[in-house]
């Protein structure tokens, strides 16, 4: 997806009609959600930097509350998140991939612009700013650039094995663990379980250890 900042809007075009969704409102997207709900293209709104999260929640709640679910889905803010396993636990970390900016679904008029009520309702949120896009008018994402939103914007169970830095024959070094201090070289990457197998010498001879990947660190780094 294009990345969205002040100085390097995306340029997008009107999306293809598209399968009707079955997302519930609000809610965060899955990999089985369609990319669009019937009548409704994704929209890109600034927001105050720190403030994407708070505006979300606000949103939702005053269109609950005002009964424009008929208007606006799903409102979502996309986040990297990444796995990590250490002592055994595994920890999900999430950063935001396009700060200053929430993507909110929902149907405009027949003339482009947005629907008076929740045209006041956005601008009277706290920390919202304006659509990309003509005043009034906002530009709706193209499809290719939906697909990749909801993907980054999957909840944290259904990601994939944990990244890891490494790679097969770096030269690595242990930091923790009873082979503290010991070089050794990666031979196997095991992300499902966030180990690295790597090739160390002991007693003359070389010797597979399987270590979590937070334990080494790369030779050069050391």
């Amino acid at each position: 997806m294009t990345d969205y900042n002040e100085q390097n809007e995306p340029q997008v075009a009107q999306a293809e009609d598209a399968p009707v969704s079955t997302t519930e409102f609000g809610d965060k997207v899955t990999s089985e959600d369609e990319l669009f709900t019937e009548g409704m293209n994704w929209f890109v709104l600034r927001v105050a930097s720190n403030k994407e999260d708070s505006v979300r929640e606000t949103l939702l709640r005053k269109i609950e509350i005002e009964g424009l679910k008929h208007l606006v889905n799903r409102i979502l803010v996309p986040t990297e998140k990444t796995k990590t396993i250490k002592g055994g636990k595994q920890k999900i970390t999430e950063t935001k991939l396009y700060p200053g900016y929430v993507f909110v679904e929902m149907r405009l008029e027949e003339d482009g612009r947005i629907p008076q009520d929740v045209f006041f309702l956005i601008k009277e949120t706290t920390g919202v700013g304006d659509f990309v896009g003509a005043t009034g008018r906002p530009t709706p994402l193209e499809a290719h650039e939906v697909e990749k939103m909801l993907l980054d914007s999957r909840p944290a169970e259904e990601l994939p094995n944990v990244r890891l830095v490494f790679e097969k024959g770096e030269s690595v070094v242990i930091k923790e663990g009873p082979f503290e201090g010991y070089e050794g070289t990666v031979d196997e990457l095991i992300p499902e379980k966030g180990l690295v197998r790597v090739l160390v010498t002991i007693f003359g001879r070389q010797a597979p250890i399987e270590i979590e990947e937070w334990q080494i660190v790369k030779a050069e780094e050391a």
